[in-house]
């Protein structure tokens, strides 16, 4: 087994990032007056002396720095257009820009300098790394190339492990097939929905899989990744590929990667990024264990940082310390467990869009699915459609077994209702499966 660094090792060079990213933000108009005014209450007069000796601390620094917001982001952008004023350098040193996809609001524009590229290329050779991918593997990127930086990143990442990256941009779901299996492609990486999709596929299309030399798909962008159901109906559909999980965003870069020994942990890139688990409603941390939204500082990304950012993604940390596979960096149990502003309360039980999915791709008859939210009588509730996979299906029977999986999960009952085949949307990237009545 690979020597890891230890959890002190982790967090020396945590803070000696920390140092460097502090004293970057002398140029960077978004954060100056947030860390001069931290600087003070750590009594100093300047960040140079916080930096100095033991002034700064991991521990104050997450007690006393304050949280950066989605919010924050796009009034500054809104002021300060197009890029918005967390950045370090002239425009005329930043060589990339990408976009988030604006699901949870208007979408930011984010500039990134060659070394901050760079930084987060290292970052997705360790999701490569801990997935077995190596230079001999052949990589096909199920997705068109947009604004998002995910795509992009792993790309290029690819490449400069030595692999062979085979675009599957601007193709149809059956081309990519035929593609994926005449190239020899090793490794698949899209959205969990899309590897669901392209297995489904294959199978309507009598395209035999088992002569796919797939044998590890690499999924994000979907809390789907880390649920037990969706991950054995993709390894299912692409005859017992392994299936990894990871996340990031466009905001803050690759963020974590999947456990090789514990399937649906993942591991945050600590060397990279100061994370914090904190309560939603009090800002508070979390006991280990609990449910919180996770907030990172981007440590490497000094073009245009992140500090104590609230990202929205409801996490876990492990009981463990040291994880089996020899890392000590936070491991969360179950990924990705949904979105702060994603949870609905329904009579009092809440529900989170992964324990939803967990259900539902408990049914193997299930093709596609859609969740209404709505108001009746003053109280939130939800209701379910299904489609099935083939006309044959007995979608009453469908209905009802799915209403009462739903009441053995949540204790409530859930209306659940069947469409015809084809009715609901599919998606290449994230799925946007609940509907909100407005």
């Amino acid at each position: 087994m690979p020597a890891f660094p230890s959890h002190a090792e982790i967090g020396g060079r945590q803070l000696s990032q920390l140092r460097t990213l502090l004293a970057a933000m002398e140029t960077n108009a978004f954060y100056r007056e947030r860390v001069l005014t931290f600087a003070g209450t750590s009594g100093c007069g300047s960040i140079a002396e916080l930096n100095a000796a033991t002034r700064l601390t991991l521990a104050a620094f997450r007690e006393r720095f304050p949280f950066t917001t989605k919010p924050d982001l796009v009034a500054d952008q809104a002021a300060n257009p197009p890029y918005g004023s967390d950045l370090t350098f002239p425009v005329a040193d930043y060589s990339r820009c990408h976009g988030t996809s604006g699901s949870t609001g208007r979408p930011l524009r984010w500039l990134d300098t060659p070394e901050s590229w760079n930084w987060m290329l290292g970052n997705w050779a360790e999701v490569y790394r801990a997935a077995g991918v190596n230079s001999v593997d052949r990589i096909f990127f199920a997705f068109s190339f947009g604004p998002f930086l995910g795509f992009w990143t792993a790309f290029e990442a690819a490449l400069k492990l030595g692999c062979l990256a085979l675009p599957g941009g601007g193709m149809a779901t059956l081309a990519r097939l035929r593609s994926i299996i005449d190239h020899g492609a090793t490794v698949l990486c899209c959205t969990p929905t899309y590897a669901i999709h392209l297995g489904e596929t294959a199978a309507k299309e009598g395209i035999d899989l088992g002569t796919s030399k797939v044998r590890v798909i690499c999924v994000a962008g979907e809390a789907g990744g880390s649920v037990p159901a969706v991950r054995q109906r993709i390894s299912e559909l692409w005859n017992g590929a392994r299936v990894m999980d990871h996340h990031g965003m466009t905001e803050v870069g690759p963020v974590s990667y999947e456990c090789p020994d514990r399937p649906g942990v993942l591991h945050v890139i600590e060397t990279s990024y100061l994370a914090e688990i904190v309560s939603s409603e009090t800002g508070h941390p979390v006991p280990r264990g609990d449910v919180g939204e996770l907030v990172l500082t981007t440590l490497g990304r000094v073009g245009s940082p992140l500090l104590r950012y609230r990202t929205g993604d409801l996490v876990r940390a492990s009981q463990t310390g040291t994880c089996t596979c020899g890392r000590s960096e936070l491991a969360l149990d179950g990924g990705i467990l949904g979105r702060a502003d994603d949870m609905v309360v329904v009579r009092g039980v809440n529900i989170f869009p992964a324990a939803v999915d967990d259900v539902l791709r408990s049914f193997p008859e299930v093709a596609e699915y859609q969740v209404r939210v709505f108001n009746r009588a003053s109280l939130l509730e939800l209701e379910v459609t299904v489609e099935p996979v083939t006309e044959s299906t007995d979608t009453t029977t469908l209905a009802t077994r799915v209403q009462k999986a739903f009441h053995a999960a949540f204790n409530l009952r859930v209306p659940v209702k069947a469409a015809t085949i084809g009715a609901l949307p599919r998606f290449e990237h994230k799925a946007r499966r609940w509907v909100r009545d407005t």
